[in-house]
C-alpha cells in the first residue's frame, strides 16, 4: 500500500460526493491515517459519520481557513493528539455566486479579495504554519487543487480562475521554499465533477458534456479518479516531483477549442 504508516491531513471535506472524499478514500485505502478539517460546527455530527468507514480517522473544525490565528490553533491541536504529518491536502476555495454569475468585469474588490483569500492565500497560510510549527516529517508532501479556468477562459468561472492561478503560482514558489526542507508541493487539476461547489457554476452540466466528446478518452473524471492521482502524489513514489501542476482529466487540458 502507498501510504501505509502515513499520516495525511485533509482539510476542506464535506460530503460524499466532494473530491476531498474521493482522496479521503483512496488515501485510506493505500493505508493513510487520516485526519480532517471541515467548516461549520453545526456540521459536526454529519461530518462524524461520514468519516466513520475511515477508522481511525479524527475531524477538527476550521471556521476560518485564511485567518492565521484560527489555523494555528487547529495545527497545534492536530500536532499535539497525532504528533507529525506525512501530507497535507488543501480542498479549500470559494467564491461569491454573483462573481460566477456575473461577467468577470463585474466583480468587486470584496469578492475578488475574498476568492483569492479563501482559494489561495489560505494555502499559502497552511504551508507557512506547518512549517513553523514543525508539522511535518522529512519527505512529506502537500497537495492542493486546482482547474483548468486558471488558464483559460472558462464561462462562469470567472474570479476563482484568478484565485486559482494565484494558486498554481503559490505552489511554484512554495516548492521552491519549502524543498529546502525536503518537502514536496504540487496541485492537481481535477477535470469537472459534480460537487456541491459545481453547482454555484452556470451551465454546468455542459461543461461535463464538452469534456466527454472531446477529451481524449472521452468521459469524465471521477472523484476516485483524482483521488488516485493525489495519493501517488502524496507517495514516495512521486519523490522526485515537486511545483507541478498534474492534470487529472482523461487528457482534456491538450485539446484544442
Amino acid at each position: 500500500m502507498l501510504l501505509e504508516k502515513k499520516k495525511v491531513l485533509i482539510m476542506g471535506i464535506r460530503n460524499k460526493w466532494s473530491i476531498a472524499y474521493g482522496i479521503a478514500k483512496s488515501a485510506y485505502d493505500n493505508g493513510a491515517e487520516l485526519i480532517f478539517t471541515y467548516m461549520g460546527e453545526e456540521n459536526k455530527k454529519k461530518i462524524e459519520e461520514l468519516i466513520s468507514e475511515f477508522k481511525g480517522s479524527k475531524a477538527y473544525v476550521l471556521d476560518g481557513a485564511s485567518e492565521d490565528e484560527l489555523v494555528k490553533e487547529v495545527f497545534e491541536k492536530i500536532k499535539n493528539e497525532h504528533g507529525k504529518l506525512d501530507g497535507i491536502v488543501h480542498a479549500i476555495a470559494h467564491a461569491n455566486t454573483e462573481d460566477l454569475h456575473n461577467d468577470f468585469i463585474y466583480t468587486s474588490k470584496e469578492g475578488f479579495s475574498h476568492a483569492n483569500d479563501v482559494s489561495a492565500y489560505s494555502f499559502v497560510l497552511t504551508c507557512r504554519m506547518a512549517k513553523q510549527l514543525d508539522m511535518l516529517n522529512e519527505n512529506a508532501s502537500i497537495v492542493s487543487l486546482t482547474y483548468l479556468g486558471s488558464s483559460k477562459v472558462l464561462e462562469g468561472y470567472n474570479v476563482m480562475g484568478v484565485a486559482k492561478a494565484a494558486l498554481e503560482s503559490s505552489v511554484r514558489y512554495l516548492a521552491s521554499n519549502l524543498g529546502r526542507e525536503n518537502i514536496r508541493v504540487n496541485a492537481i487539476s481535477a477535470g469537472p465533477i459534480k460537487t456541491l461547489s459545481a453547482k454555484g457554476i452556470k451551465d454546468f452540466n455542459t461543461i461535463l458534456d464538452v469534456v466527454e466528446e472531446k477529451a481524449p478518452l472521452h468521459r469524465n473524471v471521477t472523484t476516485i479518479q483524482v483521488g488516485n492521482a493525489t495519493t501517488f502524489l502524496l507517495s514516495n513514489m512521486s519523490d522526485s516531483i515537486t511545483g507541478q501542476i498534474i492534470y487529472a482529466d482523461n487528457g482534456y487540458n491538450i485539446m484544442g477549442a
